[in-house]
């Protein structure tokens, strides 16, 4: 008989004590080796939790960009499949029970992606394009690369992918000010990268964007269906929006000085 499939997870985190034990504790039960990286910016005690739990390899590591250092992550790993997952993520008990089931299979893909349960401001945002929102998060790592982009960086697989059929919960964002805490820092690098490949931001991209995106998500995709939740949500993402391009304007005009 052959033997059960083993697999690592990594998990990337910077200030997040309030997190990283419940994401661990979610884990521990169905993963083999769970590796932490912890940014080297970090002020808080993250280290020190992760290190009370068995089976957790953790380091403080100078910060490589968002793929670098899940690339790094994975050289750390001990076993070929991987479960990458985030700090303010959790392994629902049903997909446990499903990870279980595939150590015991010989899998038919390289990769599986997973529903993410995303809960903004304690809320599970069941429309507003949120759900499901399908994440490639369990791989064969010799299979895979990570994509260069500064932020929302996602995983480049050779073969197929294949799906998951429980639920990752994603509790992001549990308040207004954290929300904000990442919105300037995001919002720079999303303009960095749009500039650095020469786009440049135009009235449309400006005004008519952050108006499509609040339509988008609150009426098309039925946000408002998600109460007071689904409309803070909306304004928010079109804040985003105009933000990024009014940064990428601003990016423009000092090049040209």
């Amino acid at each position: 008989m052959a033997e059960n499939i083993k697999i690592s997870s990594i998990i990337i985190a910077r200030d997040e004590e309030a997190n990283i034990a419940l994401c661990i504790k979610s884990q521990r039960d169905v993963v083999d080796d769970i590796v932490v990286l912890v940014d080297s910016r970090t002020t808080d005690i993250t280290k020190q939790i992760a290190l009370s739990f068995q089976n957790v390899n953790c380091e403080i590591v100078e910060w490589k960009g968002y793929a670098g250092t899940k690339i790094y992550a994975l050289s750390k790993t001990k076993y070929e499949w991987v479960l990458w997952i985030d700090a303010d993520e959790r392994i629902t008990p049903e997909l446990a029970e499903e990870l279980k089931q595939f150590k015991k299979s010989k899998p038919c893909s390289n990769a599986y992606n997973v529903a993410r349960r995303a809960f903004f401001l304690g809320k599970w945002i069941r429309h507003s394009g949120w759900y499901p929102s399908r994440v490639t998060r369990l791989f064969n790592k010799k299979f895979v690369t990570f994509n260069e982009k500064e932020i929302h960086e996602h995983l480049k697989v050779e073969g197929t992918v294949g799906k998951l059929q429980n639920d990752l919960n994603h509790y992001t964002d549990p308040s207004i000010e954290h929300y904000f805490t990442k919105y300037n820092s995001y919002t720079s690098l999303a303009a960095k990268e749009l500039f650095e490949k020469g786009k440049r931001a135009t009235v449309i991209d400006i005004l008519i964007r952050p108006i499509f995106l609040f339509c988008k998500m609150y009426i098309f995709r039925l946000g408002f269906l998600d109460g007071l939740h689904g409309l803070i949500l909306a304004v928010f993402s079109s804040s985003y929006v105009f933000t990024k391009y009014c940064k990428l304007w601003e990016l423009n005009r000092e090049r040209s000085k």
